[in-house]
């Protein structure tokens, strides 16, 4: 699938500009990754999926993201609803306690991914971001099932997916904060509210929500489950991002050198140095995604490696705005204008610090740790 990545990524560019242009949803994107089995990439095989890591899925993200960033970043959602639900083992089901029918839908949803179906993410409010203990969204028990109401902002893919992965505050008790997966249909209502400077062809639109689910929607069958697996294991909610973000860093580095080329400036030693840098820049970010996305792989959870998972999102967030906008000066002022690569990538690398983490929660979450405080709980403002 990585070598399908790499080959499908062309295609993408190819279409980028005028998704961009428009603000428009990359449909031809999502149906060449329906075709190539991508929407099963994280699913265990057993379920006829191509039980892919965390380490694979950031190549092949990566890969994407040379090509579109927008199309990269909705995959992620994607993937990262597809990828934690793979994590729950049945070792890490019966020590958490969760009930058979849990694991049923578990199954179920991992199955319907690998057969093309793909999950958009509807967690971030207005006013509460990503922080799970502030959002507004509540559910309350409808008989045997749930009936949940709010609205989301910044749910990217929103009027495409096939499910929504909703978070949601227990209304009667505050603390418990659950996720659901809901299919798309009656009782979701998008507003198309997404007209932003980067990432345009996301269709993050704002999502209203008044529905009512079956109790199998629940995710992992146990209410308030969110937040303790959010602190736990942070990586698909921080650090997936980051293998996107180094790949439109890359692609800025690769439209830099293609238009220095072309435009004789490579005769220049600032030019020259300020692709130099961007390139080791990058290479860096990108090893530092690998070692993090490893050891997820080896070690999901603990200590050091969500260390890593938070230093992957700073420097992939940080390094890609910085070599854009280095990239764009070393081609000068005829890559600002409008569709040109250049000035579409800088655009959609100046998101990658401000999605959840942004850069500044990231290095307070760091600089705390190194402190010997809790990073998750000494913040002034609640992380989760």
């Amino acid at each position: 699938m990585l070598d399908e990545a790499r080959r499908l990524a062309p295609r993408f560019a190819a279409r980028a500009a005028a998704a961009d242009r428009d603000g428009a949803f990359p449909v031809d994107d999502f149906t060449d990754l329906r075709n190539g089995g991508f929407f099963g990439l994280m699913v265990p095989a057993r379920l006829g999926g191509a039980g892919a890591g965390f380490s694979e899925y950031a190549e092949v993200a990566y890969e994407l993201a040379r090509g579109n960033g927008a199309t990269a970043l909705v995959f992620n959602m994607h993937a990262s609803v597809t990828g934690a639900l793979s994590g729950v083992s049945d070792e890490l089901a019966e020590a958490l306690g969760l009930p058979p029918e849990a694991l049923a839908a578990r199954d179920d949803a991992l199955k319907e991914a690998a057969a093309g179906s793909w999950y958009a993410v509807a967690m971030s409010e207005r006013g509460a971001g990503s922080r799970l203990s502030r959002l507004a969204t509540t559910y309350e028990r409808d008989g045997d099932g749930y009936r949940i109401r709010g609205s989301k902002t910044f749910c990217s893919g929103a009027g495409y997916a096939d499910a929504y992965l909703i978070a949601a505050r227990n209304a009667d008790d505050p603390s418990q904060v659950s996720q659901f997966l809901v299919p798309a249909g009656a009782g979701l209502t998008v507003e198309p509210t997404w007209d932003a400077l980067g990432m345009r062809a996301t269709a993050s639109h704002d999502l209203h929500v008044d529905v009512t689910v079956p109790a199998q929607a629940l995710l992992g069958g146990v209410e308030g489950l969110a937040l303790a697996v959010a602190q736990l294991a942070p990586h698909w909610m921080v650090a997936s991002y980051a293998a996107v973000y180094v790949g439109v860093a890359r692609a800025a580095v690769d439209a830099a050198v293609e238009h220095v080329r072309d435009r004789g400036l490579g005769r220049l030693p600032a030019v020259r140095a300020r692709i130099g840098r961007a390139d080791a820049a990058v290479a860096a970010a990108r090893l530092v995604v690998a070692e993090a996305a490893r050891r997820v792989d080896a070690s999901p959870g603990e200590a050091e490696t969500n260390r890593w998972v938070w230093r992957a999102k700073l420097l992939a967030g940080t390094t890609a705005a910085e070599v854009a906008a280095s990239m764009l000066e070393a081609a000068g002022t005829s890559a600002m204008r409008r569709g040109h690569p250049l000035e579409r990538l800088y655009r959609d690398a100046r998101a990658g610090s401000l999605q959840p983490a942004t850069s500044d929660v990231c290095a307070d979450w760091l600089g705390v740790d190194a402190l010997g405080g809790d990073p998750d709980t000494d913040g002034t403002a609640p992380r989760w």
